[in-house]
């Protein structure tokens, strides 16, 4: 066996303890979980009242959108954001960097930004476990407007767009969480970044009905491939060239976010020496 090949399967062991460990701390607050995903599905309601009232009013569709087909885009909008968003990634991360815990890191030959991906995995399979079961249940009580798509490459696509949108958001996390290597407080420019996710990520409504025009710039920012554009794909909204293009784009951002984490930790754990910790 090669000099690499077992430095290869020594780093997978040191991970995959780091992933375990992870899950066993993250499995400790599974009803603070369940209870957040309970509550976080309250504003569906409002979000069924609301949309009832506007094709109502109507009488028709919007933008290719009926009643059923919204209801339909929010419930996969719960789903996709309870597996890819981080759970309070960036709160921890900060404190790390601002009590000096980096410090029993930094002295072992192990990459902070892989320890932090794996802890952020766990998280997601932790949280991913025990929400769905209840996000099930909402998916069986509006089963009337579920559509499952007929295309198996659909779910393909999906999948791959769900994990690059993951990882999308955790280096997006990631590198704001190193700005407590300047700053002493994050919290404003965190609901800042949040707020353009939110609005921007297809959380508030669907970016597909906005005009045109916005659409095409939105199109270029990392904030549409967040959330949207998976459920999107799901949904069958894109013809094959606005496919291709989508996905294209996504993996750039992804690229794009790996290597902005990466150079903001650099950057960062030089101020941090620069200031003697």
């Amino acid at each position: 066996m090669s000099r690499g090949t077992i430095k290869s399967r020594s780093r997978l062991t040191k991970y995959a303890s780091v992933f375990n460990i992870g899950l066993q701390n993250t499995f400790v607050y599974r009803w603070n979980y369940f209870l957040r995903a309970l509550f976080g599905l309250i504003p569906l309601a409002g979000t069924v009242f609301l949309w009832s009232a506007i094709f109502k009013e109507s009488g028709g569709g919007l933008h290719g959108y009926d009643y059923g087909t919204m209801i339909y885009y929010y419930l996969l909008v719960i789903l996709v954001s309870n597996l890819v968003v981080p759970t309070e990634d960036d709160w921890q991360i900060a404190a790390d960097i601002r009590d000096g815990q980096i410090n029993a890191l930094l002295t072992k030959p192990m990459s902070y930004l892989a320890y932090r991906t794996s802890i952020f995995l766990s998280g997601r399979l932790v949280y991913s476990f025990v929400t769905l079961p209840a996000i099930a249940l909402i998916f069986i009580y509006f089963r009337r407007f579920v559509v499952l798509p007929t295309d198996p490459m659909v779910y393909v696509l999906t999948v791959i767009s769900t994990v690059m949108a993951a990882f999308i958001q955790f280096f997006i996390t990631y590198s704001l969480a190193m700005f407590a290597f300047w700053i002493l407080e994050i919290s404003t420019i965190v609901f800042i970044v949040y707020s353009f996710e939110y609005f921007l990520g297809g959380q508030m409504f669907p970016i597909d009905i906005m005009p045109p025009a916005v659409q095409a710039v939105m199109k270029w920012l990392p904030f549409y491939y967040e959330l949207f554009f998976p459920v999107a794909i799901f949904l069958g909204r894109f013809k094959e060239p606005e496919l291709v293009q989508g996905l294209a784009i996504q993996a750039g951002w992804l690229l794009f976010t790996w290597l902005w984490a990466r150079y903001m930790w650099q950057r960062g754990l030089g101020h941090y020496q620069a200031v003697g910790g």
